[in-house]
């Protein structure tokens, strides 16, 4: 898939008086388009886009309005609110403000592969609201736009697996939320934590208990916890980073494939080849000569 890019928006950010102060333009994020700008007051309908729409509010309160054929609805949105829209949906919005804005594109394969299910999953339509989750983990793709380079784009890729599984889980129609509108996850710091432990340890077993103290939770708490924010078990996860760190090896060095297996915490070369057919119907082998 290519990347995301300005045609795959809502048309927003394509208005002459929009001039984003930084963009993903260029970088290669195949299932996010991120844009940061200040808004000017405008009242504009805009063609269904292939891709869906999270507004993040920087400052505020500012009123803003949607329209749906004769349904209207009004709310004061303050700093941190939110902004939803699903794809493949005509959109008619009135901003009453000038607003500092960050636009998070996501495309429906990445929502749909966070859903993890068999039947496809909607995105709800929210005006106002907040999810401190969703909104830390786009400050921190905002984050990676300010200093950007290329050995973020792994770093970039988790960001938006995590944000698309919350939206998958808290933001969908019909599914229940509590009382902020997000299921219970784990905070930023703490899913970057529990990353962060991971990586450093991704050639070692890694009990579940290690992963949950260095959050602060019990194991139970964690994994439930883990599995809200990212669609998956601590143990999925873990295989992913592992897998994706055997790939980049694979790709760019020469390294034997059972010495690969085993920096990448796969019990031997067997392991790594079970999964990777299983994952990529490939082998270890084959990777490497495609690469």
């Amino acid at each position: 898939m290519s990347e995301l890019g300005l045609l795959d928006t809502s048309g927003i950010l394509c208005q002459s008086w929009v001039n984003p102060d930084r963009t993903s333009s260029g970088l290669g994020w195949e299932h996010a388009y991120v844009s940061t700008q200040r808004e000017r007051p405008y009242h504009a309908s805009f063609d269904a886009a292939p891709t869906h729409l999270l507004i993040l509010h920087l400052d505020g309160p500012v009123t803003v309005r949607r329209r749906s054929g004769r349904s209207v609805r009004t709310r004061r949105v303050p700093a941190g609110g939110m902004f939803l829209h699903p794809a493949g949906r005509g959109l008619d919005v009135e901003l009453e403000g000038g607003l500092d804005t960050v636009h998070l594109y996501l495309s429906d394969p990445a929502l749909q592969e966070a859903h993890g299910g068999h039947e496809p999953v909607e995105l709800a339509e929210k005006l106002g609201g907040s999810d401190p989750l969703v909104e830390q983990l786009v400050l921190a793709l905002d984050g990676a736009l300010r200093h950007w380079e290329p050995s973020a784009r792994t770093y970039v890729d988790h960001l938006v697996g995590t944000l698309a599984a919350q939206l998958a889980r808290a933001h969908t129609v019909g599914r229940p939320a509590d009382r902020d509108g997000a299921l219970s996850g784990l905070t930023v710091p703490q899913l970057m934590s529990a990353r962060e432990l991971m990586e450093e340890r991704i050639s070692e077993p890694l009990p579940v208990s290690d992963l949950a103290a260095a959050t602060g939770l019990s194991a139970s708490q964690f994994s439930r916890q883990f599995r809200t924010s990212t669609g998956k078990s601590p143990h999925q996860f873990l295989l992913q980073l592992r897998l994706d760190h055997a790939r980049r090896l694979l790709r760019a060095t020469a390294v034997p494939i059972p010495d690969v297996a085993v920096r990448c915490g796969f019990s031997h070369q067997e392991h790594l080849t079970r999964v990777m057919r299983a994952k990529l119907d490939t082998t270890p082998a084959a990777f490497r000569r495609a690469g």
